[in-house]
């Protein structure tokens, strides 16, 4: 007959693994999301890169049965500029400091990136905020909770569809219909879809939304 201790540590042992499940399924869903984002920003992703199955991803990203947030981290090049990389990196610290900020920072500089992206799940600090803040004339940071990345915004169907304008397309949008960039309706920073586009001050995004009376209705915002 089982004593209660080994009914103790059976559970014990089965709320780990429930646990160990439940994180691989969200970290699964998280790295999804993640490289959706930065394929969309014109970044080179493999289409297996984003369908793997959670089966496969638990296999290929598990240390010792849990997750291990070092093999999720990734470099990339841009389809139209493979001069330009980019980093993403997964924090190991709940709480981000200013050490897992130099750590991700000095991986940046010994591969001559100026683009990366942080990925944390609990906190991130206030001095962590401000290197991101002081390195911002040398380096192009970014910060994302993981809570943020577990859905794709951009496929929810309340969300109308987003294409960032090239500089080219923008100007030709301005001359056509004779306007100035002030007479624009604004888009900030701070919105969850420029967030996830990494829209910066003066882009133009077209938004399309479907209309009862013409099928689809296009929309433009510069992002402020």
């Amino acid at each position: 007959m089982a004593t209660p201790w080994k009914f103790l540590v059976s559970w014990i042992v089965a709320k780990g693994i429930m646990s160990d499940e439940r994180e691989a399924a969200r970290l699964w869903r998280i790295n999804r999301t993640i490289h959706e984002l930065v394929a969309d920003r014109g970044y080179e992703v493999a289409d297996e890169e984003i369908n793997v199955d959670l089966d496969m991803f638990k296999r290929e990203m598990s240390t010792n049965g849990a997750i291990d947030r070092n093999r999720l981290n990734f470099f990339t090049s841009h389809r139209d500029n493979p001069n330009e990389r980019l980093f993403v990196f997964y924090a190991t610290e709940r709480n981000v400091g200013v050490k897992t900020m130099r750590q991700f920072i000095n991986i940046l500089e010994e591969r001559n990136i100026t683009r990366g992206v942080i990925i944390w799940s609990d906190k991130m600090t206030s001095a962590a905020k401000k290197v991101i803040e002081a390195m911002r004339l040398q380096l192009v940071l970014e910060d994302f909770e993981e809570a943020f990345l577990l859905v794709n915004i951009t496929h929810h169907q309340l969300v109308p569809k987003h294409e960032v304008l090239k500089s080219e397309e923008k100007s030709a949008l301005l001359q056509r219909y004779r306007l100035k960039e002030s007479q624009l309706p604004r888009i900030q920073q701070s919105d969850p879809v420029a967030r996830y586009f990494g829209l910066t001050r003066g882009q133009v995004v077209k938004i399309t939304r479907p209309s009862e009376t013409s099928g689809r209705y296009c929309s433009y915002r510069i992002c402020m």
